[in-house]
């Protein structure tokens, strides 16, 4: 792809945002699409964000789990960007029409008190990089169609990867713990939607352990000369499958000892 084609993908994905209807598969449209070229058009489209007012708040890590990789036919994780007017309190009501097709995922927050990024970066320099580990929730959503209706080819690893990594929201819980004093591989969550159970899993689920999600980002980064900053929440991958959030949908992540997060869409 060319540097022009990077910013008229990105332009289309935002348009597809502002105006809550989906565009087509990017990876159609641009034959021979890599994750370089993914990740570039990611980049012009934050950067298009950033230039209308939004504000970097931190980064999420996706494609964590076995299951998810081997569904995509890949075997590294994804990442996006995220921002200021994603951040919903807990318990909130997301706006009806604030999203196209919104889902929900629970994940294991890290917050940041430390800048943190190199390809020699361990475990260790994780968790002294963190401030404190905290319950969430993430909302996805896709400004590009789940697959091409004219083909029926599904969306592929390059237009999630340009769509920011498929983010739209994050929900922290109150709940604030050390990351050195909780085994978050046994740390899970019980999510209900509208009080009926509909998945379960545990923090083990993200490459064997959260901290290493957390690893891989900042490894990756390092590659392109960025780096985590202090005050960044890192979501650091699902390890339950994407639960639909229709209109007046209400869920309950109950993570027991290690907290709650509460979210409603109107």
């Amino acid at each position: 792809m060319t540097p022009e084609q990077y910013d008229e993908a990105a332009e289309t994905l935002f348009r597809a945002e502002e105006s809550g209807q989906q565009c087509g598969l990017l990876s159609l449209r641009y034959p021979g699409m890599t994750l370089d070229d993914a990740y570039a058009v990611q980049s012009r489209l934050i950067a298009r964000k950033l230039a209308a007012g939004r504000k970097k708040i931190g980064w999420k890590i996706g494609l964590t789990s076995r299951a998810m990789q081997d569904a995509l036919k890949i075997d590294t994780p994804d990442s996006g960007v995220l921002l200021d007017d994603m951040l919903f309190a807990n318990g909130a009501t997301v706006p009806a029409g604030r999203f196209i097709q919104p889902r929900i995922e629970a994940e294991i927050a890290f917050v940041m008190k430390a800048p943190l990024s190199g390809a020699g970066c361990d475990r260790a320099d994780v968790l002294a990089a963190t401030d404190y580990v905290a319950p969430a929730l993430e909302i996805l959503d896709t400004r590009v169609l789940r697959a091409d209706p004219v083909t029926g080819r599904a969306r592929v690893i390059a237009d999630t990867i340009s769509d920011n990594a498929a983010n739209a929201g994050i929900v922290l819980g109150r709940e604030r713990h050390p990351s050195d004093t909780v085994d978050l591989r046994w740390t899970g969550t019980i999510l209900s939607r509208d009080d009926v159970v509909e998945e379960t899993g545990l923090g083990a689920g993200v490459l064997n352990d959260p901290v290493t999600s957390v690893l891989w980002l900042a490894r990756r980064m390092a590659e392109y000369g960025q780096e985590i900053a202090a005050g960044d929440i890192i979501l650091s991958g699902s390890f339950i499958r994407p639960v639909e959030a229709p209109p007046g949908s209400r869920f309950h992540a109950d993570y027991g000892s290690f907290g709650s997060v509460d979210i409603t869409f109107a």
